[in-house]
């Protein structure tokens, strides 16, 4: 008879162990393996929208300005040189009488077509100054393009189109984006047609330099020049923006792109088919963000909002009493918790309708109705911007001015105030970031005339509160946080 096996107690919860681990392995591997499988599938989106994107081609005649000097000869190269082709593109082939010679450039691009009767959207820098457009099809077809109208600050192009069978995208709503959700682009980069790449939503409303009238969408799609005027899908196969810019320091991807909200470029959509241009509300003030060191020195609580630095002469917020120094907190029932916010708001707001603006004004909320009328050209915007001498030193502040003399507050467009910063020493001016040079126009909300006022306002300035400081630097006004000290 064989003795009875034992197994210790140790021994059991040494095997139990070992079995559990197992489990809970196998465990882990199913749910990464069911994880992994539930990964969109982007094969179907791709076949429904791809043959709705387009490949835009341009041609732009240009005349070359740089001739060969009169007795200049091209030299002798050998046949078939590289050089010798570089020397006959800038300076002719002789006998060409020293005339300017013309040659033509190209740029590639992408867009999509939102209709069947053959709109095509794409960028505006896309097809800027082009002579001829091309748009090149899925199914290998090029048509001539009709451009029915563009709008630079939008970076939005409508084109035109005659064919038929054509396939239409999607139109999706921006509005209802959330940053981490899947999108797809679709385009043209380095010319390479129909190339697909994914990313998800990086953020959304982003505001760049420069660009005041598209609150972004921020991927991290890879978008390569050429991707340009291409769409942005969502896991629907709807449209959702338009691949405008990338952020990059080689001139390719670095993972951050920018595309236009559709639901904006789609409202410019509809005004160029229907005028050939879009006209935007105008208020007539430039702005600058509310910081936090700004907003104590507004007496404000939080920093929001957009500070007025100027107000210009007979617009629409001169004629309904804006100040400079006013912090605009709401627009027509829109809070405006960026200064990148306003342009937007009043971009889309009626024209000719009176709008309600809330505002902090020396600490106080005040209500304004201001008439919004049409934002002019670029042109007419910068015909409008703003470009016995007595010296003083203003010791607690760290500073040495001087008054403007009457020739250069003309050359400044200053209308009588302001004065120069000669020297900065160390103190409370060139810890708020004051330079010298700066034209001093504003001090705790009272417009400075000249340095003896000022002096006198500096005075008055209360020991260890934030003040706000209006200065110009160049041709571009900016307020700044002034905390005296002592």
């Amino acid at each position: 008879m064989k003795s009875p096996v034992t197994i210790s107690f140790s021994h059991f919860n040494k095997l139990f162990l070992s079995m559990l681990a197992t489990v809970v392995l196998a465990q882990v591997l199913l749910v990464s393996t069911a994880k992994a499988g539930e990964l969109p599938d982007f094969t179907k989106l791709v076949e429904q929208n791809s043959a709705a994107v387009v490949n835009i081609s341009t041609t732009q005649k240009i005349k070359q300005a740089q001739t060969a000097p009169h007795d200049f000869n091209v030299p002798n190269m050998p046949r078939n040189s590289p050089f010798g082709d570089l020397f006959r593109h800038f300076f002719g082939q002789g006998g060409n009488g020293g005339m300017p010679r013309e040659y033509e450039t190209q740029s590639l691009g992408s867009g999509f077509i939102i209709d069947a009767d053959g709109y095509v959207v794409t960028n505006y820098h896309v097809i800027k100054n082009a002579d001829q457009i091309t748009v090149k099809l899925s199914d290998r077809r090029e048509l001539k393009a009709k451009v029915i109208g563009s709008d630079e600050r939008s970076d939005i192009a409508l084109l035109k189109i005659d064919a038929d069978d054509l396939p239409v995208v999607k139109i999706g709503k921006s509005s209802t984006i959330k940053v981490g959700q899947w999108a797809l682009a679709i385009g043209s980069p380095f010319g390479f047609d129909h190339s697909v790449s994914v990313g998800v939503v990086s953020a959304i409303g982003r505001n760049l330099p420069s660009e005041n009238y598209v609150p972004f969408i921020q991927t991290d799609v890879a978008i390569n020049p050429g991707n340009s005027g291409g769409p942005l899908f969502n896991l629907k196969g709807q449209v959702i923006g338009i691949n405008s810019q990338i952020y990059s320091r080689t001139g390719g991807f670095m993972g951050l792109s920018f595309a236009i909200p559709i639901d904006v470029a789609m409202d410019v959509v509809a005004q160029l088919k229907a005028k050939g241009k879009v006209a935007r509300g105008w208020l007539g003030i430039l702005i600058q963000d509310v910081n936090r060191e700004l907003a104590e020195s507004f007496g404000m609580h939080n920093p929001r909002g957009a500070v007025v630095l100027q107000v210009v002469p007979n617009s629409p917020a001169a004629k309904a009493g804006f100040k400079v120094g006013d912090v605009v907190i709401q627009f027509n029932g829109k809070k405006i918790i960026r200064s990148s916010d306003l342009p937007l708001a009043v971009g889309q707001a009626p024209i000719g309708v009176k709008a309600q603006v809330k505002l902090i004004r020396e600490g106080k909320p005040e209500t304004l109705s201001v008439l919004i009328a049409q934002l002019p050209s670029k042109n007419v915007l910068a015909e409008n911007s703003p470009a016995g001498t007595h010296k003083g030193e203003e010791s607690r502040l760290g500073l040495l001015v001087e008054d403007l003399t009457d020739d250069q507050r003309q050359r400044l467009g200053l209308d009588g105030r302001g004065i120069v910063v000669r020297g900065v020493e160390k103190g409370p001016a060139r810890e708020a970031g004051i330079h010298r040079g700066d034209v001093i126009l504003m001090l705790d909300s009272k417009n400075i005339k000249n340095v003896k006022q000022f002096k006198k306002v500096v005075a008055g300035l209360k020991k260890g509160k934030s003040t706000p400081i209006l200065i110009q630097r160049g041709n571009a006004p900016i307020f700044l946080p002034l905390k005296i000290l002592k």
